[in-house]
């Protein structure tokens, strides 16, 4: 089964990846931990193949270098 990866996906990614990245600054913020247990949540949710999460991962980073 295909997994269509759309833009609201490709931004979520984005979003749990920043949130991550500000928790491991500070650890122990409770209102990032969270966010990104709820930004996992929805992740989750979307029940992607393996191939279809090393693509979303792949569109997160992309869009990110972009101006």
């Amino acid at each position: 089964m295909r997994h269509t990866i759309t833009d609201d996906l490709v931004q979520t990614r984005q979003e749990w990846t920043e949130t991550y990245r500000e928790l491991a600054e500070h650890p122990g913020r409770t209102a990032l931990r969270r966010r990104l247990l709820h930004l996992s949540r929805v992740l989750a949710g979307e029940r992607l193949t393996p191939a279809a999460e090393a693509e979303l991962r792949l569109r997160a980073r992309q869009s990110e270098r972009r101006p």
